[in-house]
């Protein structure tokens, strides 16, 4: 009797198992599905913040993905890939952060023209002679807008020779470069050099150039706040002034000129 017991047992047992292996073959096969990813666009972009005027090195720049469509102006790894190695020793013509593409015409080699690619059209380029004492103790940096004031020996009234006169002779000039620097230094510091090139008009260019003649140039930093209004050319019979004028909650600036005496 318990011979047979054992054997229904068993038989359970297997009939048991067998129907657990049918029920599962039966059950459908789900593969999970392969999502194949597009090739990610990449475009050349700065991988830390750069300062106008700074030589691209290869640690510079990096490769990033770009979703969509890629504009013209960005240097993408398909159409140059060896855009790192090629742009190496470049210089920097604008400001990058990181992350920012980099675009072909932020960037000149070095002896193409760097400094008249900055020039906008029609102003010149012009260098002075300044100290630390002339460009306000040397804290006068690339980019910054300055007046220009003459210091000259005149006669005086009574006809000696030896009176120094001071005078502003041109306002709201930009920076461009501190000796051959276009750019502060990596750390905010100032750059003191032996000159200082200014950017100017071609009637500015012939002021300063005669002010260097006859006397001295100092550099009078202006605030950022005043940099959009507009130059002024004070000549030795007028000096042109500008005067601000608030109605109505708006400001405007208005050239006034007035005889300079010469004292």
């Amino acid at each position: 009797m318990i011979r047979i017991a054992i054997l229904l047992l068993a038989l359970a047992s297997g009939g048991a198992a067998s129907w657990l292996a049918l029920g599962a073959a039966e059950q459908p096969t789900v593969e999970a599905a392969k999502v194949q990813e597009a090739p990610s666009q990449e475009v050349l972009v700065a991988s830390a913040e750069l300062k106008r005027g700074a030589t691209l090195e290869e640690a510079h720049l990096r490769w990033q993905a770009w979703e969509g469509e890629i504009p013209p102006v960005f240097i993408s790894r398909s159409s140059r890939p060896d855009a790192i190695a090629a742009l190496k020793g470049s210089l920097a013509l604008s400001d990058f952060v990181a992350g920012e593409p980099i675009r072909e015409d932020k960037v000149a080699q070095r002896g193409a023209g760097f400094l008249s690619s900055m020039l906008p059209s029609g102003k010149r380029a012009i260098a002075v002679r300044v100290t630390a004492e002339s460009t306000a103790g040397g804290f006068i940096l690339p980019n910054d807008h300055v007046d220009v004031i003459h210091t000259a020996s005149r006669s005086g009234s009574s006809g000696k020779e030896g009176e120094v006169v001071s005078r502003a002779i041109l306002s709201n000039i930009r920076v461009l470069a501190v000796d051959q620097t276009v750019s502060e230094g990596a750390d905010g510091t100032s750059v003191i050099g032996k000159t200082a090139t200014l950017e100017a008009d071609p009637q500015q260019i012939a002021t300063i150039a005669a002010a260097e003649a006859s006397g001295t140039v100092s550099l009078a930093l202006r605030p950022v706040a005043d940099n959009d209004e507009p130059s002024v050319v004070e000549t030795e019979g007028h000096r042109r002034g500008m005067v601000r004028v608030i109605s109505g909650g708006h400001s405007s600036t208005v050239e006034v000129p007035s005889r300079f005496s010469g004292s």
